[in-house]
Formats: structure tokens, C-alpha cells, sequence
């Protein structure tokens, strides 16, 4: 019988992170991931640094569990560890809610599904904000049946943001009307009862979170890429300062280029949250700077690495190989928050040359273009009919901006 192969990575979706982390193992590792998706999106059409399988609705937990499960069995008898990648919060929720049924067969931890189910609801995430001294923006939860009454009485004033409680999930992803966005930056309370109307009317049954708009450019950001291992420790964690988010309305809010930079006090804030809380497996952690009270505002916690999370490499730390050393060679070392600063952008230079005004973060852009990252350009990965998809994906960007960018 043949002797096992060390570790296969399985990566679940099809996105721009799905591509960085297929990325990140390749030149780690030189080990094609099996890429496990419904089908090809742009960023990972004609690559070959992995291996295919699409399977269909296998965002539907009955399809997911067993097709994953009958994979799992499959390649357990070539390989000596599994891990498993979750690119998308409805995989995560996924591997988290059934984790039982692949007991034995995954090697690296997911969080844990109580855990998770208080981050859903912002309330109780919002009370693990204050358990651990961590600052977030006045909220309201608003259910279905009290939408139009849900601006009435609010506790902060117009303007205000709104977004679906997870604008991920599979009921607002495939619920379709006119100006869906990812988030809503919403002026009074006609604009509210407008949105909503057109919500109620395509059949979106989620809660809605509104919350207080908390002044400031998109540098105001700053988002935490993390990796706990198997104990609940944090291994590896990088912060970024988004330099310019993205605007057309299914991706408005989604950063679009990053400087990986180091904030000592606020990087421990965030690690010892984490490891308070017993978190295992990769985090994405969205905050603001406000400016009035000289506080960052945490909004959520994502339970899988961000879209944007290839920045990370720009920091000097590869995510994928934090996860291989802990959960299949077992090696344990102090916490790595990155050495170093660099860029990684989703848009084309001359967009952030355009959009990004303030001089400081202009002379940066200057400084890094030159070994700026993009995730998906990889010199490993290059053929023509890659090559050209993949430069008209970022060259689009320049119509999305002239027809929906907006100063906020």
C-alpha cells in the first residue's frame, strides 16, 4: 500500500479569497488544493493551481454535508491530514453547524457553533464587546414584521447605514430587486422606507441592523485577519488601513486596497479577545476610527478570512502556512502580527492615484506600486485566456467608479 501524502487543502468557494488561498499553499507548499464550489467565478476561472470540483446547490446544507462528507472519506486514504478552507461565512456557518459529522477527518478547528450564533445577533455580540472593553457603533436590530417602524425613534440620527443582518446568506444573495446593495448609506427616513419596501416586495425575510454612520474616509477603517489554532490561540493576526473601499452596489463597502501596517495596542486588543473567547480557526474583524471620541468602533466578526485577507502577504505572514505548521505538523510558536508594510490593491493604480486624497496615504501608494499585490496575478499561474479575464475583472473597476462613486 502506498504511504500516505502529508496534507491536501480543500477550499470551499470560488472567490478572490478562494484564489489568495489557493495562492498562498501553492507557493508555500507546491500542493494543488481541491477547490470545492457550485462554479467558477472570474477569480478562479482557467487556473490551474488546483484541482475542480463543482458540485450543485452545494451551498444547501443537505448537499453540502454528504458531498463533503463522501470527499473527506475519499481522500483520507491518500492523505494523512485534511484541512479545510471556508471562504465564505456560509461555509464557515456550515463546517461550524455540522462539524460533528466530519469528527476525525479535518484536522484544523472551526468556531465553535454556540460561539458563532453570538456573533449572528449583534446583540449578544455587542455584550462580548463589553465583556472584553471593546468600543462599536450604536445599533438597532430591526425584525421582518416591524421594518417600517424600524427608523422610527432611533437612538442616533439620519444619516445612518444599513445593511442585511449577513448580506452573505443564501436568502439575500438570491433575493433580487432593484437597488440591492451590500450596504445602504441612507439619508432620511424616506430613502429607509423605499429600500425596504423594495425588500419586502422581492420577499427578504432577514433582519435589517442599522446603525449610528460614524463620520470619517475610508483610511478611517481598519480590518484584522487572524488565525487561531486548534487551543484557541492566536498564532498569526495583521492589521490593515483600507485606502479606498469599492462602491457599485453588490461589493460597495469591500475594500479595495489595503496598506498591511502595525498598531501595537490595538493588535493585543484584538488578540486577547480572541483568545478570551476560545475563537479557533481564521477571523475577519471590520472596525472605524472616530474621529469625535478618539475610539475604534468594532462592527462585526467575520468567522473566515476577508476577500481582501491576501494584504496579509504584504505584511510578510502566509495565513495558509500558519494553518499547515499548527493543525498538520504541529509546531506552536508566539503570535506573528507581521514585520512589515506593504500594499495589496483590487483596483488599477490609476484608481487609487484618482481617488485617494489625502497626501500622506498618496505618498504610500507612490512608495509601494511598485510591489503592490494583487491576488490574482500570479506569475505561476499565467496563460493568455487568464491573463486577459482576469486584467478586464480590474480594468471594469474604472466604470464602477465614474458611475458610483460618492464622497461620503
Amino acid at each position: 500500500m502506498a504511504e500516505k501524502k502529508d496534507f491536501l487543502p480543500i477550499v470551499l468557494g470560488s472567490d478572490e479569497n478562494a484564489y489568495g488561498n489557493v495562492r498562498l499553499f501553492w507557493e508555500k507548499y507546491r500542493v494543488r488544493p481541491l477547490l470545492v464550489c457550485r462554479r467558477l467565478l472570474i477569480p478562479t476561472r482557467y487556473s490551474r493551481l488546483f484541482d475542480c470540483r463543482m458540485i450543485e446547490d452545494f451551498d444547501r446544507e443537505e448537499v453540502f454535508v454528504p458531498s463533503l462528507l463522501s470527499l473527506l472519506r475519499a481522500f483520507s486514504k491518500e492523505y494523512r491530514k485534511l484541512v479545510v478552507v471556508a471562504c465564505s461565512d456560509y461555509y464557515s456557518a456550515l463546517m461550524s453547524k455540522n462539524f460533528a459529522a466530519f469528527e476525525g477527518l479535518v484536522a484544523n478547528a472551526f468556531p465553535d457553533a454556540s460561539l458563532l450564533a453570538r456573533f449572528e445577533t449583534k446583540d449578544r455580540f455587542y455584550a462580548l464587546c463589553e465583556e472584553y472593553g471593546l468600543d462599536y457603533p450604536k445599533t438597532r436590530v430591526v425584525e421582518q414584521d416591524v421594518r417600517e417602524r424600524g427608523a422610527k425613534d432611533l437612538p442616533f440620527s439620519f444619516p445612518i447605514v444599513m445593511k442585511p443582518e449577513n448580506s452573505n446568506a443564501t436568502d439575500y444573495l438570491h433575493c433580487v430587486f432593484e437597488g440591492k446593495k451590500k450596504v445602504y448609506f441612507l439619508r432620511s427616513e424616506e430613502e429607509y422606507l423605499a429600500v425596504v419596501r423594495a425588500m419586502d416586495a422581492a420577499g427578504y425575510g432577514g433582519k435589517l441592523i442599522l446603525q449610528e454612520y460614524i463620520e470619517g474616509k475610508d483610511s478611517a477603517m481598519r480590518v484584522v485577519n487572524s488565525f487561531s489554532d486548534n487551543s484557541g490561540v492566536v498564532r498569526a493576526s495583521v492589521l490593515g488601513q483600507p485606502l479606498l473601499e469599492e462602491y457599485a452596489p453588490l461589493t460597495l463597502g469591500n475594500y479595495a486596497a489595503i496598506l498591511s501596517r502595525r498598531e501595537e495596542a490595538l493588535s493585543r486588543k484584538i488578540e486577547n479577545f480572541l483568545n478570551g473567547i476560545g475563537y479557533r480557526g481564521f477571523s475577519n474583524i471590520d472596525m472605524k476610527y472616530d474621529a469625535k471620541t478618539g475610539r475604534y468602533l468594532l462592527f462585526e466578526i467575520n468567522p473566515r478570512l476577508g476577500r481582501s485577507s491576501f494584504f496579509v502577504r504584504a505584511a510578510g505572514v502566509n495565513m495558509m502556512e500558519e494553518l499547515v505548521e499548527s493543525t498538520v505538523y504541529g509546531k506552536t510558536h508566539p503570535p506573528r502580527f507581521g514585520d512589515k508594510t506593504g500594499m495589496w490593491s483590487n483596483v488599477p493604480m490609476g484608481i487609487l492615484k484618482k481617488y485617494v486624497k489625502d497626501p500622506e496615504l498618496k505618498e504610500a501608494i507612490r512608495r509601494h506600486a511598485k510591489d503592490c499585490l494583487y491576488t490574482l496575478y500570479d506569475k505561476d499561474d499565467f496563460s493568455f485566456r487568464r491573463f486577459a479575464r482576469v486584467t478586464r475583472f480590474y480594468l471594469a473597476h474604472y466604470k464602477n467608479y465614474r458611475n458610483y462613486y460618492f464622497e461620503k
